[in-house]
């Protein structure tokens, strides 16, 4: 079964996904006449905002917090090391790029899944990709199989794995086993999930500024220690984007397909950006407009990769650790324990981490909960939920390269339909955009009302 999955995950994520998903995006930046551009201060200044007018469950800022906890991640970490690794530095060009575009397939996303989304019989919304492919194509084919695979991924990516490095991460600095580890996160997952979305973004919104800028805050102090070498780590980005990277020292060598390959695979892992999970809880926005949301939502993207994920590239490029042999969480923590000192670059990266993978269990639990109601119906949330906080404490005990290797092919498997959406529904969402900015000029729409 592993070795199936294996092989299956990685025909899925071929170049013929990562051109789908490149390309989608390319696609919709030119029909929004690059939005992301044109409107990113006004949609930053909109994110954090956190009261406005409309229907919804949590506000602007509660949603992007929320989103941002699943997808500000492990991808931060052990991807950007593992791209610049098996990539060269050019692999972080190829990242922006995909961050670039990616905003406006989030914008996309954001748009379609509060114009579609629903109010419960227990008056909660609900909403995202099951409800768009629905509502766009008058069957319910397409969203009952994106809510299928994204039911399925949840457990996997959004729950065990990220319990499973919760626990070595816990245990390999104090001790505990995994068994009390498993034990103590399942309990803490409970008490936050128990309150639905409104507690989930309670806690994100705390828990997200608070990890960022203590991962941020640490490299900056690696970054200055080495600012002599950052000017020459920024020239390695673009020199090589183009070219690729010959083989130095332990460097493995990487040609301008592994480039590029790395960069918008591991972009795209860590921004999720059409892969449909965020857009689940941007419906929940309290907001008047779909197009506000929508705005708020491409703003994750930006951040998530164009800010967090650089900061981890700069660290690795300007020490010069990218070289060493090393990929994944060990790179990124040798990038910081050669610029902190003693063991705080170590005890920085594994709770940063921690912190990092434990939001993920949060953001992805509602994203799985909402796919599960659009299958069963409400009345089975809290089975579904009492059924995470197991998988929680499961997925700290086992290994997991079967859950792995399950867990991406449900990602693409999610991508599919959910991009054969925003590619049709796109002329409605050009549309609708075109009006909100005419409403805005003209001051019949109020820009933060």
């Amino acid at each position: 079964m592993t070795a199936f999955f294996e092989a299956f995950a990685g025909f899925m994520w071929g170049p013929w996904l990562l051109g789908l998903l490149l390309g989608t995006g390319f696609w919709l930046t030119i029909r929004l006449r690059g939005i992301q551009l044109r409107s990113l201060f006004y949609a930053l200044r909109l994110a954090f905002s956190r009261e406005l007018k409309g229907s919804g469950d949590i506000s602007h800022f509660g949603a992007l917090m929320a989103a941002l906890a699943s997808t500000v991640g492990i991808g931060n970490i052990a991807g950007v090391s593992t791209a610049v690794a098996l990539g060269g530095p050019g692999a972080i060009f190829w990242m922006w790029v995909t961050g670039l575009v990616g905003m406006a397939t989030k914008y996309s996303e954001g748009f379609l899944a509060v114009k579609f989304r629903r109010i419960n019989d227990k008056g909660e919304i609900s909403g995202g990709p099951m409800y768009y492919l629905e509502e766009g194509f008058t069957k319910k084919t397409l969203g009952v199989c994106f809510a299928i695979f994204g039911a399925c991924a949840a457990f996997g990516i959004g729950n065990m794995v990220q319990a499973n490095t919760t626990a070595i991460a816990i245990s390999e600095t104090t001790g505990f086993n995994s068994f009390s580890v498993g034990m103590f996160l399942a309990i803490l997952t409970g008490l936050v999930i128990i309150g639905g979305i409104k507690r989930i973004a309670e806690v994100a919104s705390y828990l997200v500024p608070f990890m960022v800028a203590l991962y941020f805050a640490g490299a900056l102090i690696v970054i200055l220690n080495h600012i002599d070498h950052l000017d020459s780590g920024i020239k390695l980005v673009f020199k090589h984007a183009f070219s690729g990277t010959a083989a130095t020292g332990g460097f493995a060598g990487a040609t301008l397909a592994n480039c590029i390959r790395y960069g918008v695979a591991r972009g795209l892992f860590s921004n999720e950006s059409g892969m449909g999970s965020a857009p689940i809880v941007a419906a929940a926005a309290k907001t008047n407009h779909p197009c506000k949301q929508a705005l708020v939502s491409m703003t994750g993207t930006f951040l998530d990769t164009l800010i967090v994920c650089s900061i981890t590239a700069m660290v690795i490029s300007s020490t010069g650790t990218w070289t060493s042999g090393e990929t994944g969480v060990a790179l990124t923590i040798q990038a910081f324990s050669a610029g902190l000192p003693g063991y705080w670059g170590n005890m920085l990266v594994i709770l940063v981490t921690i912190m990092f993978a434990f939001s993920t269990i949060l953001g992805w639990e509602y994203y799985g909960e909402k796919c599960f109601e659009y299958l069963f119906g409400e009345k089975y949330i809290s089975f579904y939920r009492y059924s995470w906080v197991l998988f929680v404490f499961i997925g700290a005990q086992v290994k997991l390269d079967l859950v792995w290797n399950f867990s991406d092919a449900m990602n693409a498997l999610m991508a599919i339909p959910n991009l054969i959406g925003l590619i049709c529904l796109s002329g409605l969402l050009v549309v609708e955009t075109q009006l909100f900015e005419e409403g805005i000029r003209k001051g019949s729409i109020n820009k933060f009302d």
